[in-house]
């Protein structure tokens, strides 16, 4: 049986863009009228074969019938406007979301926020710096890291959770776990958004828990284990395998449309695995869901940059989220938030002309 999947390609922005959407020559990404696609790229997978060709948005009626009605309803699902369903967060704009690990093994900042002044001092600091989302860690998923008990996670988080929405009523508090005791704990000081990196695999109950609590969820990919992702990670198409892998978990796993997708760039995957996501990430458009991403200070920098690497890795992470910016991906997962930020004000800035 062949599967077809439909991604929009050849991407216009800011004036030149709206022109084209107006005189109907180009299609609205998202519902956001300064990213405007005239062509897409259609994928065809049967078994281990995958074929693909791009063609122009007036084309699609030149195709097979059994084509034309996926790509038309995946074509409704890329031209929508996401509905903003976290509070204070607008998927219109794109959105920072801070990194803060309360660990003392994270692979670039552990131990650096575990004191109780100093992570307060960090959230403020990402808060003031653009961040509208706070993505609260207690267990490292750097790769090789090993499993902790749930009781010496939370102790870790603990503070921060409690007083958190007591001090930052407008901003979106998310919880990095993967452990449902935890998610169970954290709900009852008013988080918004559960980030479970083993995409509500790693405990039966988690998604129960999703489920009940009616609570805003971040879907994301990873092969494996942290401890076991990178020893060896094989797909027989990482770009559809992972597609795939979110249409079967949104389809079986979640009632609600609450949904954010992450496809886990260095979760499970080599270099060419996240060059791949990275350069066609617009092909998840069409599961009708806003796109979060991490690729800051990700190992997949260094291997590229090699002698031109360096602590932060700034560069690299501006870098590829301006690409995504420019693929219509909504959320960045990032350490500096400050230089994020500017990025895009200038990014915006020279669309507009």
């Amino acid at each position: 049986m062949i599967k077809y999947y439909t991604r929009a390609c050849n991407f216009y922005y800011g004036k030149e863009a709206k022109s084209l959407i107006k005189t109907k020559k180009a299609l609205p990404l998202c519902g956001n009228k300064n990213i405007a696609f005239n062509k897409l790229e259609i994928i065809s997978r049967n078994k281990k074969k995958v074929k693909s060709k791009i063609i122009n948005i007036q084309d699609v009626k030149f195709l097979r019938r059994i084509q034309i009605l996926k790509i038309k309803n995946d074509l409704k699902k890329i031209t929508s406007k996401r509905k903003n369903f976290i509070k204070n967060i607008n998927f219109s704009r794109p959105t920072i979301m801070g990194i803060l690990n309360l660990t003392p093994d994270s692979f670039s900042d552990g131990g650096v926020y575990n004191k109780k002044a100093k992570s307060f001092k960090h959230i403020d600091d990402m808060i003031k710096s653009g961040a509208k989302i706070i993505d609260v860690g207690g267990e490292s998923t750097r790769p090789g890291s090993k499993d902790i008990h749930y009781q010496v996670e939370f102790k870790r988080i603990k503070n921060v959770l409690k007083k958190f929405k007591k001090k930052y009523k407008q901003t979106c508090l998310s919880l990095d776990t993967r452990k449902p005791e935890i998610m169970v704990k954290a709900l009852k000081f008013g988080v918004d958004l559960i980030n479970d990196v083993s995409g509500f695999n790693y405990g039966e109950v988690s998604p129960l828990i999703i489920k009940k609590n009616k609570v805003s969820k971040v879907l994301h990919h990873m092969q494996g284990t942290p401890n076991t992702m990178q020893i060896r990670p094989t797909y027989q198409n990482v770009l559809l395998d992972i597609y795939d892998y979110f249409e079967k978990n949104i389809k079986n796993k979640f009632k609600d449309n609450k949904i954010v997708l992450d496809p886990g760039i260095g979760f499970g995957k080599t270099l060419k695995h996240n060059l791949s996501l990275i350069s066609k990430i617009s092909l998840f458009h069409s599961l009708g869901f806003p796109i979060l991403i991490g690729t800051s200070r990700k190992r997949f920098i260094n291997q590229i940059s090699g002698k031109y690497d360096s602590k932060e890795r700034i560069g690299g992470t501006l870098a590829s989220t301006l690409f995504l910016l420019m693929q219509g991906v909504q959320i960045f997962r990032v350490h500096n938030v400050k230089e994020v930020k500017q990025g895009i004000l200038v990014y915006n800035k020279i669309i507009e002309k």
